[in-house]
Formats: C-alpha cells, sequence, structure tokens
C-alpha cells in the first residue's frame, strides 16, 4: 500500500514564467534570427530529455566551468538544429551568455493541477515530498507558492551532496517520509533521473509526460497530467 508520494520539482510541479521558448525568442531576436516560441517548445522539451540523460551519467555540479559551459552549448545547439537554426562561431555562446542574463529575472509558477491534486491526496492521509537538484532556497518559493500547507518535507541535491537519479536524495525521502521503498511513489518528467532513479532503490515511479516526449515508456505508468497519480494509489 501506498503511504508516501514523491514529487519532482521542474516539469512536474511547476515551470519557468515567462516561459523558456519566449525567452529564447526574444534572445534569438536581439541576435538578429526570427524563430517563433511555437517553433522553439517542441525542439525545447526534447533537449531537455536528452540534457538530463547526459547528466544523470555524469553531474553537472562534477564538472567544471568549461565542461558545463560546452555542455549547455551542446544542448543548445541540438535544440536550435530541430527549430530549423543554424548556428556556427561564437553566435551560440552570445545567445547562452544572454539567455543566463535573462533566466536571473526568471520566476517559477504551478502548473494548473498541482493545487488541487495536492489536496486531494492530503485528504487520503499520504505523506507528501519534493524531491529536486534545484540549487536554491526550495522552502521559501513552495511557501510563495502556497505548496506548503500540503507538503511535509523536502530534499534538495545541495542538502544531501548528490543528484537524482543517485540514491541520496531518494533515500533522505524514505527515511523523512519514514515508510519502505515499496510503500513509496515518485512522480518526475524525466525518464532517466526520475524512474531510474526511483526504481533503483524499489521506489514505485511514476512518468508525468505532459507534452509527450517518451511515447515508447511502456515498463512504468506514463500520465500526461498530475490528477491521474490517483489511480496508481491503491
Amino acid at each position: 500500500m501506498i503511504r508516501a508520494v514523491f514529487f519532482d520539482w521542474f516539469g512536474t510541479l511547476a515551470q519557468y514564467h515567462p516561459p523558456r521558448e519566449q525567452l529564447l525568442s526574444q534572445v534569438l531576436e536581439e541576435l538578429g534570427l526570427n524563430v517563433s516560441p511555437d517553433d522553439i517548445r517542441p525542439a525545447l522539451v526534447v533537449a531537455d530529455r536528452e540534457f538530463y540523460e547526459e547528466n544523470a551519467a555524469a553531474s553537472w555540479q562534477d564538472m567544471t566551468g568549461e565542461e558545463r559551459t560546452n555542455m549547455f552549448i551542446r544542448q543548445q545547439q541540438r535544440m536550435l538544429a530541430r527549430a530549423g537554426v543554424q548556428v556556427s562561431g561564437d553566435m551560440p555562446y552570445k545567445i547562452l551568455a544572454r539567455t543566463r542574463e535573462l533566466y536571473a529575472g526568471l520566476k517559477f509558477v504551478l502548473f494548473d493541477d498541482v493545487l488541487d491534486t495536492m489536496k486531494a491526496l492530503k485528504k487520503r492521509d499520504l505523506t507528501l515530498g519534493l524531491l529536486t537538484n534545484l540549487n536554491r532556497d526550495i522552502n521559501s518559493l513552495c511557501r510563495e507558492l502556497g505548496m506548503e500547507p500540503y507538503l511535509d518535507f523536502t530534499v534538495t541535491s545541495a542538502e544531501v551532496g548528490a543528484e537524482k537519479p543517485h540514491p541520496p536524495v531518494f533515500l533522505a525521502a524514505l527515511e523523512h517520509a519514514s515508510v519502505t521503498a515499496e510503500q513509496a511513489l515518485h512522480v518526475g518528467d524525466q525518464y532517466s533521473v526520475d524512474v531510474v532513479g526511483a526504481r533503483n532503490l524499489g521506489i514505485n515511479p511514476v512518468l508525468l509526460d505532459r507534452d509527450d516526449v517518451y511515447p515508447e515508456v511502456n515498463d512504468c505508468p506514463r500520465i500526461r497530467t498530475l490528477g491521474e497519480v490517483t489511480a496508481y494509489l491503491d
């Protein structure tokens, strides 16, 4: 029987505002490239998948500054190529530098289905936790977004010294929730990070695929909205 539900943060509970595709479209326009947010969006979500798959094998926190920059550049170039844009020379670095400037002003907003789902889960007397690789004060952010009444605990990679999919984040969550792995469910939007990481410890994984990025996945529940998670609790 499931007694605790863990959630990933970005892409599962929250997203940036303004949306990243809007920001990237603005950056490209400033640099003389006309690409609409609608063209960027599908390329961006696939690039996210590739980024997390690469990062799952080698944590970006262990990389040098140059290695991180090169990884972000590779992701950016793949994304732009899918959106029909080829860039070369120093243009990728200009795009990355300007994007980082604008990202500093972005805020997080919750997806529309988050609070209603959490309310429904708390009515079932479940322990709810947030597991994130985000390196910032997640508790104040949850308070600001109205999630604090529903979350019993949070775990960040900075606290435990390792990122998902590595075990420390998930082990800390199990300890906080006082449950066994078989009694926990983890919901996340990245297969290589959330599904693999949870499953490696015996935690029940659910893949939240809002953008239909993983149509081939059939080895775990795959849902399109957060509210569907309730179907896997009994």
